[in-house]
């Protein structure tokens, strides 16, 4: 009877909490057209100086969209295939017209151990097959979980490399330690070595690459240029999807802190707060399976400038969350029921495109 009436109290108090945050939600639906069809799921993509697209498909399958034509990029390493693991994000160097990099994550089994973890490989592109491939980084462990690989990829205004490492479903091991992967979001250099003002470079034992730490499933990661920050979402567990702005050497909590609960219904901790851990900047209670990430900067959608879009793979729609001071303020739906949103992106043009699963790329049309 008492574990019922905490979990009862626990819930209410988790709704309260997400309906003052989201008590302003409205539902627009916004058309949208078709650009590439028939994708199953396009975990990535990013627009080359053509306007050709490169797609990643989870199932290891890398697409170069071009004139309305996919062609298959051969040449891409061994990627094992491993519940959310697979092909997963892709993009492209600040100075790419330069030296044509392209980097891409993805779950690889090199190394010790059955199973996987998540890689960060760098190449460029010749006549529709990858070259002069270099691994960056490679986590370890291997594990057989198929859970929690993460994992995007971006640049700031730096040209520092960050990317993103889920806790691979060891919670209670590996997002609090230092010394392991996992629960982190990494930064490097564009060739893959390690900054020396990194903060956790000087820790004995602990990985050099570690930028901040306490996550539990980061799914994007992006570069705000209005405020030179890096913002960062996470699946929670049942309830406490996030919204951080990620700095260096910084605690995010999981799982010591957290709004969520376990997919059983037992809680996880009572506690959401802790000094020395981060607060989000938004949370969602329940939990959407937030999934790609974009700042809207364009003029093609005046009424969204300097708002964020963030895709909700559980409810299938499009979430504007308005931002004042650093907070979400007010969020609306948009494309409801479009299906799983992967992945979100602006494009050279100024539209918006969208990966959605067993869809393909749509376009946002903006409101005459």
């Amino acid at each position: 009877m008492k574990l019922l009436t905490y979990l009862l109290s626990t819930l209410l108090l988790l709704q309260l909490n997400s309906c003052a945050q989201n008590n302003t939600t409205e539902t627009t639906q916004y058309s949208y057209e078709i650009v590439v069809p028939d994708l199953k799921i396009p975990w990535g993509f990013v627009f080359l100086p053509d306007q050709s697209i490169l797609i990643t498909e989870k199932s290891g399958v890398l697409i170069h969209y071009k004139n309305g034509e996919k062609t298959e990029i051969s040449g891409l390493p061994e990627i094992e295939v491993l519940g959310q693991g697979g092909l997963l994000d892709i993009c492209l160097h600040p100075d790419y017209t330069t030296n044509g990099w392209i980097y891409f994550s993805y779950a690889s089994s090199e190394g010790e151990g059955e199973g996987a973890n998540t890689a960060i490989m760098r190449a460029r592109l010749s006549n529709n097959t990858l070259i002069d491939k270099n691994l960056l980084y490679k986590a370890v462990p291997n594990t057989t979980s198929g859970q929690h690989f993460g994992s995007r990829i971006i640049f700031d205004n730096k040209n520092y490399l960050y990317f993103s490492i889920g806790e691979r479903g060891e919670r209670d091991n590996n997002p609090q330690d230092l010394t392991r992967d996992g629960g982190k979001i990494y930064r490097l250099h564009d060739n893959g070595s390690i900054p020396e003002d990194n903060p956790f470079v000087a820790f004995p034992n602990a990985k050099k690459a570690i930028f901040s730490y306490g996550h539990r499933n980061p799914q994007v990661l992006l570069f705000n240029p209005l405020t030179n920050t890096i913002w960062e979402h996470e699946h929670g567990p049942q309830g406490g999807d996030e919204i951080n702005i990620i700095e260096a050497g910084k605690n995010y909590g999981w799982p010591v802190i957290t709004y969520g609960i376990n997919y059983n219904d037992t809680p996880i901790t009572d506690i959401t707060e802790l000094e020395g851990m981060e607060q989000p900047v938004h949370y969602w209670t329940p939990s959407i399976a937030p999934s790609g990430m974009c700042l809207i900067t364009s003029s093609k959608y005046p009424e969204w400038k300097n708002n964020i879009l963030v895709g909700a793979l559980k409810f299938q729609y499009l979430d504007r969350c308005i931002i004042e001071n650093n907070k979400v303020i007010q969020e609306e739906k948009l494309l409801e029921n479009i299906g799983r949103v992967r992945s979100i992106t602006q494009g050279p043009d100024g539209y918006i495109y969208v990966g959605v699963e067993n869809v393909g790329i749509v376009k946002i049309i903006p409101e005459n």
